[in-house]
């Protein structure tokens, strides 16, 4: 059989109307991920794999070849002396470096993890901090291949300024030649490279908002949409461009955002001279009406235009599952999978796709000890053979005279419209376009073209993808204000005062039936009490207590926020708030229904049980807890908490009534490519 890795590799432009990258992510996935993915690969003989870089990460990584201070707002903070930041930077700074994965990237550093808690830290402690921070991403090739690395990592603590600056310049020079070993992989023939419409767009919405509705008739889209269909054009003629400047060559194929697709929008590429596009098994499945998986193994070809349908299963065993598991046997169950496919048909084509950077912070060893162990299998697996996506367009392809339209998320688009601070995204675009329409006859050329620029960038998937109540992030402000920042420009470029909404918050607060997050994905975070990271409940389901009721009620109670989910045998809880007495005298009443549950639990570090139901508690930092779920025997529950103090119920949780939990969910839709 063959098999086809296709590695997703995207950043969204952070850049703000300066050009200065607002968020470092970027920077960190270079160290990282970048160089390492494909160099994990190449270590081991006759394997191959398709590499997908968009145009925005191109260009963004391109800044931190020299002097990368100058276009990266993180950067320029992190290389001032910790005494000279203002109380805004030094908090925005302790954000970020406490972002980072607690198990897997922070707890080996002893003294990040010493830090990484601590109430107050001085100057010579954030200098600390700062240093660890960018070590602990720095993936395997750089701690095995760089001395400068290996002695800071050795060093731990009590760094200083020339550290500092050593280590930008190393990693600066190493960033630079990311790209050139790409190229020389592709050379070889080991690789395939491709990219993606230009900002990451979905272009079928762009082309015909109504695309949305013919995946789901249910889905709300703006009253009066205006095809964007020569920004679409532009998308492609662009992101072809950047790609043949970079690496030298012209792209063969397409990673559509998102795998989203219609018969419009690949009658495009294929215009534009792509002969391979990828997307979703449930696409394949929608257009040929049957979700009959022996379909799922082989490219097709749709108009011309030669096509893989990503197997859901696989591609989410890798970036959701075997982050728990050993590293052999995570190795030695995908084989087992990949032979299940081959037993049936030999001539099969499995298509493995998924995000090539977000997962392997949650690995241990950024992945390494995973994929050292898989390649070293699939090198030796005789009958089965590892292909880039130009072989695949040599294969023998089956027609496709249908193509459904619709996204990697069920085949459909309300990921990205339908919800109401998505559609207020897209009602500012029209808005915009309406009045740059208006103005373009008084504009230069230079005008235009900038505005264009802005346009595209405004069009990012990225910015649809945070709005709603469907996907959460720390960082929804600074996601928000770059996308409105870039429309406030194109009226600053036209020299028009811009409409006061595009000023106003789209990620607002939410009333107390709007707001309730659920979960994205199963979660497995240890229960200690500590703070150690929000990505420790990546993809847990929150209730923002703060955002519920208006700021005349911010003060109902101790609990902040509810952060929540599951697996296989527990339910976890993570109850935030700065208040510490509460570890000391106060309980918790829990209610579950329809268990008839009612149980009052003393707030502080303890194994319980409530009825047969084990129960940990612990509060330290934050109030945790998890329940056992084994001898729960219904599908759904709803469970209802209340803080007690001196006999006292002080608050009630949630605040909107009782949180309904699904104990039977599938998140494996909803990984984020």
């Amino acid at each position: 059989m063959n098999l086809s890795f296709i590695w997703h590799m995207h950043q969204p432009d952070y850049r703000n109307s300066s050009g200065i990258m607002q968020m470092p992510w970027v920077f960190l996935h270079a160290i990282k991920d970048y160089y390492d993915m494909p160099w994990m690969m190449a270590r081991h003989k006759s394997l191959k794999a398709t590499f997908n870089i968009t145009a925005p990460l191109i260009e963004q990584l391109e800044l931190y070849y020299n002097e990368p201070q100058r276009y990266d707002k993180f950067l320029s903070l992190w290389l001032l002396n910790p005494e000279t930041l203002e109380q805004h930077q030094r908090t925005w700074i302790l954000k970020l470096v406490r972002s980072t994965q607690f198990d897997t990237m922070v707890k080996e550093f002893g003294r990040y993890a010493e830090l990484f808690n601590k109430e107050h830290i001085n100057n010579d402690e954030l200098l600390d901090l700062e240093v660890l921070f960018i070590l602990s991403w720095c993936g395997v090739y750089l701690r095995e291949n760089s001395t400068l690395i290996k002695e800071l990592i050795a060093k731990q603590r009590d760094y200083n300024f020339e550290d500092k600056h050593s280590l930008l310049k190393e990693l600066s020079h190493f960033v630079s030649g990311i790209f050139n070993y790409y190229a020389e992989l592709s050379h070889k023939g080991l690789i395939s490279i491709s990219t993606t419409p230009l900002n990451h767009p979905i272009l079928p919405l762009l082309i015909d908002m109504n695309n949305a509705k013919l995946a789901n008739p249910n889905t709300n889209i703006p009253n009066t949409p205006l095809s964007l269909i020569e920004d679409a054009k532009k998308q492609v003629l662009l992101a072809k461009e950047l790609f043949e400047k970079t690496f030298g060559f012209t792209a063969n194929g397409f990673w559509p955002a998102e795998g989203a697709v219609d018969e419009k929008s690949v009658a495009l590429l294929y215009e534009n001279g792509i002969k391979w596009i990828a997307t979703d098994e449930a696409i394949l499945f929608k257009s040929i009406n049957t979700n009959d998986r022996s379909k799922l193994y082989a490219p097709y070809n749709y108009k011309g235009m030669c096509m893989g349908f990503r197997d859901h299963y696989l591609s989410d065993l890798i970036g959701f599952e075997y982050r728990h598991k050993d590293a052999q046997d995570a190795a030695n169950n995908f084989i087992n999978e990949l032979q299940k496919i081959e037993h049936q048909d030999s001539s099969s084509t499995a298509f493995v796709i998924l995000d090539g950077e977000n997962a392997w912070e949650f690995y241990k060893n950024n992945g390494y000890d995973f994929f050292d162990a898989l390649y070293k299998n699939l090198s030796q697996a005789t009958w089965c053979k590892s292909i880039t996506m130009d072989e695949v367009y040599a294969l023998d392809k089956v027609d496709l005279p249908y193509l459904a339209p619709g996204s990697w998320i069920h085949g459909e688009f309300n990921t990205w419209v339908g919800d109401k601070e998505k559609t207020r995204a897209w009602e500012l675009i029209y808005i915009t376009k309406k009045d740059y329409d208006r103005h373009e006859k008084s504009l230069n050329d230079k005008e235009k073209e900038q505005i264009s620029e802005h346009f595209l960038a405004a069009e990012c998937s990225d910015w649809f993808w945070w709005y709603g109540d469907d996907h959460y992030t720390e960082f929804g402000e600074e996601f928000d204000e770059l996308f409105r920042n870039h429309l406030i420009t194109i009226y600053e470029l036209m020299q028009i005062t811009p409409p006061g909404d595009m000023f106003v918050p789209i990620i607002e607060h939410k009333s107390a039936g709007d707001f309730w997050l659920k979960p994205q994905s199963d979660i497995s975070p240890n229960i200690d009490g500590k703070h150690n990271s929000f990505f420790e409940w990546l993809g847990c389901g929150v209730v923002d207590e703060s955002k519920i009721f208006s700021t005349m009620d911010k003060q109902r109670g101790p609990i902040k926020r509810i952060l929540y989910g599951q697996d296989d045998e527990k339910l976890y809880f993570y109850f935030d708030t700065k208040i510490k007495k509460m570890c000391l005298s106060d309980f918790v009443n829990i209610i579950i229904e329809p268990l008839n549950v009612r149980a009052r639990i003393a707030i502080k570090n303890q194994i319980t049980f409530i009825g047969d139901l084990e129960v940990e508690v612990a509060c330290d930092d934050v109030l945790e807890m998890s329940i056992e779920k084994k001898l729960i025997n219904v599908d759904e529950i709803s469970i209802l908490f209340e803080i007690e103090e001196d006999t006292k119920i002080i608050q009630t949780l949630p605040g909107f009534g009782e949180l309904k939990i699904n104990l039977g969910n599938d998140y494996s839709q909803n990984w984020f490519i």
